[in-house]
């Protein structure tokens, strides 16, 4: 977080990353991603890893940003994300399946 700030303020731009524009930001940054998947199997999108590291680094950037201008510890909110989840997806019920959590009752 240190150096993202570092960065950031190097530059003057913390006017410009108020949280409905890192919202923006991670949003577009995940469309660059997943242009990258567009039209090609995972396996092929996988062969140009370098644009993959760059494009997922812009979205996670933009995430710790918009977490820190905040005030969220990211450790804790990803700890009480997967604590709701696996109340959503226990084990026993989504264990091998890709329902989403409102449908692992229904019947096949």
């Amino acid at each position: 977080m240190q150096h993202i700030n570092q960065f950031r303020d190097e530059r003057n731009w913390r006017q410009f990353h108020d949280e409905k524009d890192l919202a923006i930001s991670i949003s577009l940054e995940a469309n660059e991603l997943l242009e990258l998947f567009q039209w090609k199997t995972s396996e092929e999108a996988k062969e140009n890893q370098e644009r993959l590291k760059e494009e997922l680094a812009d979205v996670l950037i933009y995430s710790y940003m918009m977490a820190d201008n905040l005030g969220f510890d990211i450790d804790e909110i990803i700890e009480e994300k997967l604590i709701k989840n696996s109340s959503k997806y226990p084990i026993t019920k989504s264990f091998n399946q890709k329902k989403k959590y409102d449908e692992l009752d229904e019947v096949d």
